[in-house]
Parts: C-alpha cells; structure tokens; sequence
C-alpha cells in the first residue's frame, strides 16, 4: 500500500490549509452534539469515531492505493480471503475454502452460499470473474493491477494484448466455484487475493452511472456505492467524515460488533489528538512525533507503538536531470545519516533503514545495503560533474503535510546542503494532488512510503517492477524484472530468496529510491475498544472490534 508517504517543509512551503482544518475540526466536535458526547454517545450506540489520515481519494476498490482510503474500503468490502491482524495470514473470508493442485499452478476457491450485496443481490462466482474482468481492464488502468499478474495471461489482458477476457485462467464453472489458472506457482495468491484489487465490485449499480471500465465512473457514492463488508456507506461529507452503519446483508452480520464506524479525515496530527483528548475520538490514525514522547513519559495506557511492515523512502524522478545518473542518485542515498534520524528526530521506535524490503520479512533479510558514507557521496557528485554541488540545480522533494515526516525532510535537507553543497526545497501537497503529480512524475523527488500488502519481500521488490503501476520513478530495468522473474519460477524457496537478493542489490545499485528508516504504528486508543489487535500491515476489519462503556 502506497498509503503512508509524509512530508516535510523548510526551504519552501505550500501554504498549509489551516481555515479548513479549523472548520474540520469544529465541524468533528459538531459530529457528537458536544464537546464531550462522540465518544460517550458512541460507546452508548455501538459507533466507532476514529481519525483517518486524509480525504479518500476513492473508495473504488479497483482503484485506491493510500492507507486512507483502504481504511474505509475494508469495512465496506471484502475479498475471497482477508488478512488476520494477529498473524497477518490469509483466512476465509466471502471463501469458505480453498485448494490448489500438485503443480501449484491451479488454484479452486468455494464460495459460501447465500452471499448478498447490502442491497440484498447475489454474489456468485461469476460476480468475481466479471468483477476481475474490470479491475483489470486497460482503461481502468488500475495501479495495483500488476498484483494479480500471477494468473494466467492476466498480465497480457491488462496491456491490452488479448482483447478477450476469456483467455485469462479465471473461470467460475458453478456460482459457488472460482478456479484460477497461474503463469507460474505462487504460493502467496491467498494473501495475495485479501487486497481491493481482487474485491468484487457491484456492476450492477456501476452500470446505472456510466461505463463499468470507465475510470471517471463516480459510482463509489453514497447512494449508488453498496457492498459485500460488514457495513455500509450511509454519509459522506468531503473533508469532515465518512459514516457508515452495520450490513445486514453481510455473511457474518449477527457476530458484526459493532453498529457503525464513523471515519473522520484529519491531516493535522495534533487537531487528531487535540480531538482525542477533547472526546471526539475512540482512535488516532497517528500522532505528532512530540506528543509520543510525552505520553510514552508518562507511561500513558492510550498510547500504543505496534509494530509495522512499512519502509520509509524518497523517489527519484529517474526521467528528469540530473536523476538521470544514477551516480547523482547514489550520492544523494549515501549522504543520508539514517542513524541520527532514528536516534534524535524520530521518536517512536523506528529503526535506520538500510534496503527497501524490511528485515525478517518471510525469512528475508537483503544482504544489500546502504550506508552514511559522505566521502563516497562527494566523490560520486563530482564524477557526475558537480564538484562541491557547485551547477547542482535546486531540487524539490514533494511530500504531504505531517508533522514526523516534516522533521525527518528537514533533517535530510540539511544533511544534503551540509555534505554535498546542494539545496532542496521542500513542497507540501494535499495527498489527491500529491499522488496524482507522483503517477504523471510530476515531480524531482517525493517523499513516500510503502506498508506491506502481505508478509513476503515480493510485496515490496514488484513495486519497482517495470509494469508496476506503484512503481511512480521512471525505473525500468529488464535485469531487474528478469531477476523477479526468476524467483517466481525457482524450484525452490532458497533459490527464490537468492533472486530477491539479486534484486534488491541492483535496486539499491541502481538508486531509484532511497530508503530511511523502518517504521512504527503510534496512536491512541481509548479503553472501551475491545479487539483492536496489533495490525503489522495497517488495516483492520472492523467486525471484531466492540465497544464496551
């Protein structure tokens, strides 16, 4: 998931939003009939409030790409599998169960009987075909299609090569039967499968606002959005909240916990705990660097640090100079002190981040790495032609407003001007435009992030994939996919994980990102939320969680 890629300012700011935080915020405290009562009335009517980080872009799940806008997604929708927060392992989710052949390559899922949309419909196999049909589609141009190329021919469909979706290895011979075909054996297509791209979507309803492949349909609104989660979109108010109420056509409706969940968008971390404290809010989505220190000081039982299979790192715009040498790109990643930003400007537990892919990940630790060495960083810029940074142009590094990320830029500014003579200046976007000048490198460099979508390092090495549609650097490189490649076809698991090494040192060789540090989940979370588990991926289904005054 692209979902957490924050910010910084310093040199250059984008003027903040601050008049409509404000109204935000009132308008929040407005939500509960008083400054007190949202969380005492929600604990009386079994509403969850909680914060989301900013304004979903979409809540079409062939469409989304930030933890924002996943958040919602999850308690609207579901796939044949859903992750458990606990083990971050596939379950049965809209599957009852599923097997797979002795060659790996055939996949047949059982659907429960009596699956229905919120607005009592059918859902049957076939449901998901079509529905894979779309997400797939090249005029939807989904960015998180390459995630289902492990079937068969699905990677040719989506580039527009076969103009049949019937030679793709989806077939729903019975309504509760969906067999995939894969290219090559891909022992993760469970988890693989619990993500929005792989949800089923209503093409019932998206045929009443327009084409079911056309990208700008608005079907994903209130009134015309339904879906197959635990609930339902009821109100949504851009810029202030999302309310949703229980399913009754869910599958698992009378054990769903809770009666609603009511999502908040607020970028300003500390209008989040400010509203926290003001009992506005059951949960944070975050919370200013600043304030962990204090509530971890006072040992504060609302503070919670989870752990989190996210990366943090900064693209290159490999298509604009001088990104276009990777010797300028090396330089700039070698001249980064990821110790001092772990250990004085970050303050909740993260850790100095030498590869993209995180340590342990699957049994996966990059052998690969990168370092602070500022004499090597110098030495590259020179051999690039800019001694002393003397010619270097003044860069921009765009990013969204949040107070860590901040920090962290402002740090990685200075050490850039400190070690190698040249100034970046920093851009605050609002996250729309921030992703949509990311998807047309609109950009010289972004500050970004990436959460695991499962436990396994192909969820972070396919994202610089030359067909990635996450990819957002300009990177192509056929060693690299050949390399990928490789490791889906290996025999074995160790020769699997010794083509992800291959990979990940050409990654890091090559520049196009530069890593920073690994991260963690800090928020708040008040006591009456029962069964809000540690998520190591960042979403939670919302079904399981109850209020107890």
């Amino acid at each position: 998931m692209r979902h957490l890629n924050f910010p910084a300012r310093m040199t250059r700011f984008r003027p903040l939003h601050w008049t409509r935080l404000a109204v935000a915020a009132a308008l929040l405290l407005a939500a509960g009939c008083s400054r007190t009562a949202t969380v005492e009335t929600g604990n009386a009517e079994g509403i969850l409030h909680l914060a989301i980080n900013d304004e979903p872009q979409s809540l079409d799940p062939h469409l989304i790409v930030a933890l924002s806008d996943f958040q919602v997604v999850a308690a609207l929708f579901e796939g044949l599998t859903a992750l458990d927060e606990t083990t971050s392992r596939p379950v049965p989710a809209a599957a009852e169960s599923w097997t797979t052949s002795a060659d790996g390559l055939t996949w047949t899922f059982k659907l429960r009987d009596g699956l229905m949309w919120s607005d009592g419909e059918p859902i049957t196999a076939r449901t998901f075909r079509d529905s894979w049909t779309r997400a797939l589609a090249p005029t939807i141009a989904s960015e998180y299609a390459y995630a289902l190329f492990p079937i068969k021919n699905a990677a040719r469909f989506n580039a527009g090569e076969l103009p049949d979706f019937v030679a793709v290895g989806v077939k729903a011979p019975d309504d509760l039967t969906l067999q995939i075909e894969l290219e090559h054996p891909t022992s993760f297509l469970p988890s693989i499968l619990t993500l929005p791209i792989a949800y089923p979507v209503p093409l019932h309803r998206i045929r009443r606002t327009g084409g079911i492949i056309d990208r700008a349909n608005p079907w994903a609104r209130p009134g015309t959005l339904i879906g197959n989660g635990p609930f339902q979109l009821v109100r949504w108010v851009p810029d202030q909240l999302l309310r949703t109420e229980r399913n009754p056509h869910f599958r698992d409706a009378a054990d769903v916990g809770l009666n609603g969940v009511v999502f908040y968008p607020m970028s300003n971390l500390n209008s989040q705990e400010a509203a926290f404290r003001a009992g506005q809010l059951h949960l944070t989505s975050d919370l200013p660097p600043t304030k962990i220190t204090t509530y971890r000081d006072e040992n504060s039982p609302v503070l919670r640090l989870d752990p989190f299979l996210q990366t943090m790192f900064i693209r290159f715009n490999t298509t604009r100079p001088p990104l276009t040498d990777p010797r300028v790109r090396r330089a700039l990643t070698l001249a980064i002190d990821r110790d001092t930003l772990a250990a004085r400007v970050l303050t909740g537990g993260q850790q100095p981040a030498s590869s993209l892919t995180p340590p342990n990940t699957g049994g996966y630790t990059a052998a690969a790495h990168v370092e602070f060495d500022p004499a090597a960083a110098r030495a590259l810029l020179a051999e690039a032609g800019f001694p002393n940074g003397e010619g270097f142009p003044a860069l921009e590094v765009i990013s969204r407003p949040q107070a860590t990320y901040q920090q962290v830029l402002e740090a990685v500014q200075q050490m850039w001007r400190r070690e190698l003579g040249i100034t970046v200046n920093i851009a605050l976007k609002e996250q729309r435009v921030w992703l949509d000048d990311e998807n047309s490198l609109n950009y010289d460099l972004s500050n970004a992030g990436w959460i695991g979508d499962y436990v396994d390092p192909f969820t972070f090495l396919s994202l610089f994939l030359s067909d990635s549609g996450n990819n957002a650097t300009g990177w192509k490189n056929a060693a690299y996919d050949a390399l990928l490649e490789q490791a889906a076809r290996a025999p074995t698991e160790a020769a699997r994980l010794a083509a992800y090494q291959e990979a990940e040192a050409l990654l890091l060789a090559e520049a196009p990102i530069t890593p920073l540090y690994y991260n963690t989940q800090a928020y708040l979370i008040r006591p009456e939320v029962k069964g809000w588990a540690p998520a190591l991926l960042g979403v939670h289904r919302y079904q399981g969680v109850t209020l107890e005054p």
